[in-house]
């Protein structure tokens, strides 16, 4: 709806490479999937502290460490089962996507590995909240300048004469380099290879395993 509304208005597609808006942000539809369902799977944690389930899971014999990647490994199913519906949908909704095996590869992978960062900050602030509502409020003040600072919606190279500040804000988010790699992956124009593969899967592996040992400590730490 809001690729089809906005794109309506932008007469020169040039400006997002020759493909029209709709299909420009598919990418940035794709890791918004993936980032809100993996951060707000942090509730679950909330809600069993809340009803005493937490204790009893707690008190089986594994260290919180396994706990925790369990977790992760949950929430990052349900992920990747929302992302598959939507990369089925693409197929038909978005022809100018390039679906091949290798493109396939590198969405998944990408995607994998934002839906292990996003899980683990929702577990990570969950792991702190003691009711759903400070939860929901904390997890809104950071999804959505995520989202919105990630380059789904635009290019980023835009921000950097317009404002440079928040140019460097989406260098440091982490969603912005899934949207950068899916993006330059399934629609191959060099003007969408803003950061380059290679730097995307370091820095969001980078991510990835850094919040990886945070969420363990927070889990270590957790008091119920």
């Amino acid at each position: 709806v809001v690729g089809k509304g906005i794109g309506a208005s932008i007469v020169d597609d040039e400006s997002f490479g020759g493909v029209g808006y709709d299909t420009f942000i598919f990418p940035g539809i794709l890791c918004m999937t993936v980032l809100f369902q993996s951060v707000f799977y942090g509730l679950y944690i909330v809600w069993d502290r809340k009803i005493d389930f937490l204790k009893e899971v707690l008190a089986a014999p594994l260290n919180r460490s396994t706990i925790f990647l369990g977790k992760v490994l949950g929430g990052v199913t349900d992920s990747m089962v929302q992302v598959t519906i939507i990369v089925i949908l693409g197929y038909f909704i978005f022809p100018e996507a390039t679906y091949t095996i290798h493109s396939l590869a590198v969405v998944y992978l990408f995607m994998f590995l934002l839906a292990v960062t996003m899980t683990s900050i929702g577990l990570i602030i969950g792991s702190r909240m003691e009711s759903p509502e400070g939860f929901s409020l904390v997890v809104s003040l950071v999804v959505f300048p995520m989202y919105f600072l990630s380059g789904a919606l635009f290019l980023k190279k835009n921000l950097v004469n317009e404002a440079p500040y928040l140019y460097w804000a989406t260098v440091a988010n982490p969603v912005s380099y899934a949207v950068d790699a899916i993006r330059y992956t399934l629609l191959p124009v060099e003007a969408f290879n803003e950061f380059g593969l290679a730097l995307d899967l370091a820095v969001l592996g980078g991510f990835c395993l850094a919040l990886l040992g945070v969420g363990t400590l927070a889990f270590r730490t957790m008091r119920l």
